[in-house]
This record gives C-alpha cells, structure tokens and sequence, in this order.
C-alpha cells in the first residue's frame, strides 16, 4: 500500500504534468492569503463592450464600468473562512461572493472552492458540485483555486468508488472531475487554455493538525 507522502508526491506531480500550480499551505488562514494574492497581482476581468470609446449617455457610461473591479467568489467554505475572507480582502479593491454566483456572469477572477479527494494516479480533483454556485465557481473563474487536504488523496479512482456511489444515491447529484486547466486544441490543433474553464488551476496541499 502506497504510504501518505508518496501519495502526495505521485498527485503534485501528475497535477503539474497537466500545467495545474501545485502549492502547499499549512493553514486555512494561509489558503486565504495565497488567494487574495493570487487575486490582487492579476488583472482585472473585462467585460467588453463596443462603442465605449464614443461620447454617451449617463447610464451607458455606466454600463462601460460594469465589471471593472475584482471578484473573488468563495461558495461553500463556511462562515468562518468566509469571515477571514473578506477581512483580507476589506482593503484591497475586490468584491467577495458567496452566493448568486449567475450574476456576476460577466467575470469572477478568482474562484475558491474545498476539494473532496485528489486522485494522485492522475492529479485529478474530485469536487461535490451538485450545488450550483460551487460549480460555477470552478466552471467560470479566470483563476480555480482548489483548496486539498492532503488526508483526502487517494492512489487511483477505484479508491473514491464507495463515497461516490453513496453520493449518487442522493440526487441530484453532480460531481467533477478536474484534471488540470481548461484546454482544448479543437482549432486549427492548436492548444488553448480556458476555452471551456479556467485560465489556471491552482492546487494548495494543505496540512493538518
């Protein structure tokens, strides 16, 4: 049987090979900080929008500013992590969401999401996301952040069959599986990232007590 650190080193390996950002925290409190940095040196997301270079009206000018600042959405962590949140986001320019993931469409920079097990055989994430806002917020950030504890890595898929069967058993139901940034190479056999997703994919191995 594959002892825990092995488990660990076989899953950061495999989740680089797939151009995911392997980093280890010890802390939730240092999950958080990696994540409103990681939020705080990118830039912004643009929602763009024609003809916002021509003399308008009031409220068209309005429109044109629409989705200038940041988002961090953070669905799911828990009252706590989200108060810790948002006091490290209170003195940077950036909006922390929780919920009504669906209207801020129009651009979410960093997403933080809780994983339940990593698949070391592939570096592959496994995320409960039968709750919409949790699946928008890996679906359509920018940057994915996915916080893993390390106790939850398990060699191969086979080992999560028992927890996923009993999910199943509680519809609806929607899991994922997320290996690496979002890629396609459909045009012209070309790879692109974030096509269908993310942008990045970082991964924080976190410690426990």
């Amino acid at each position: 049987m594959t002892n825990r650190k092995d488990l660990e080193t076989r899953f950061e390996e495999k989740a680089r090979n797939v151009s995911a950002f392997v980093s280890r925290v010890d802390t939730l409190a240092q999950a958080l900080d990696y994540t409103v940095d990681v939020c705080v040196r990118k830039e912004a997301c643009r929602l763009l929008l024609a003809g916002c270079e021509e003399p308008l009206s009031g409220g068209a000018e309005g429109l044109c500013d629409a989705g200038r600042g940041k988002t961090v959405a953070a669905p799911g962590l828990g009252a706590e992590a989200t108060r810790l949140l948002g006091r490290r986001i209170a003195r940077e320019d950036v909006v922390l969401v929780e919920d009504t993931l669906r209207n801020h469409l129009a651009g979410i920079d960093v997403g933080i999401t809780l994983v339940d097990f990593g698949i070391a055989e592939t570096g592959t994430l496994v995320i409960d996301s039968s709750d919409e806002e949790i699946r928008l917020a890996s679906m359509i950030s920018e940057i994915h952040v996915a916080l893993l504890p390390v106790s939850k890595i398990r060699e191969t898929a086979y080992d999560v069959e028992k927890e996923l069967v009993q999910d199943m058993r509680r519809p609806p139901n929607f899991t994922a599986f997320i290996t690496g940034a979002s890629r396609t190479a459909d045009i012209e056999r070309v790879l692109a990232l974030g096509v269908h997703g993310p942008l990045e994919l970082h991964i924080l191995l976190m410690e426990e007590d």
